[in-house]
């Protein structure tokens, strides 16, 4: 045997071998995909009312920042004499900073990359790409009450 074919089998023999074990690691190391949700004919949904503050607190600054609840972190714009509250979550999805309102403008503003969200919590400029999750609200006596509805999945 000379020594090109010894080298030839050599090789071809040695990818033989190993391919199972490059094929199983290439596998491995793909993403597997997310099931989809499907949804039930008619959607329920939960709501689960949460108190974030009193209309003291709302009406004395225009704005109430609850960074930790059950709900995530809820930051509540308007005065009890609105007559629509303006509820978020104020972390901005593109990359984790706390967005500060904008009353001139009646925006949203990241400070860190300067994306802008509107009053519904949609994108109006970049870098971000996914809207603000917006809460429902409602005044219950003397508490400010906001709630995310959520819908239920098969």
């Amino acid at each position: 045997m000379k020594r090109r074919q010894f080298i030839n089998l050599f090789s071809v023999s040695f990818f033989l071998s190993f391919s199972p074990l490059l094929l199983t690691a290439s596998y491995a190391a793909k993403p597997k995909p997310k099931p989809k949700l499907k949804l039930k004919t008619k959607p329920k949904t939960t709501e689960n009312w949460i108190s974030v503050g009193t209309v003291a607190e709302l009406d004395q600054n225009g704005q109430i920042l609850k960074e930790k609840t059950s709900l995530g972190a809820v930051l509540v714009i308007g005065t009890s004499k609105s007559k629509k509250l303006i509820a978020v979550n104020p972390i901005c999805t593109h990359l984790g900073c706390t967005v500060d309102w904008e009353t001139e403008e009646n925006i949203f503003l990241c400070p860190c990359h300067a994306s802008e969200f509107t009053t519904e919590g949609k994108v109006q400029n970049g870098p971000a790409t996914k809207p603000l999750l917006t809460y429902k609200t409602k005044i219950e006596k003397n508490a400010i009450m906001v709630t995310q509805t959520e819908l239920i999945t098969k």
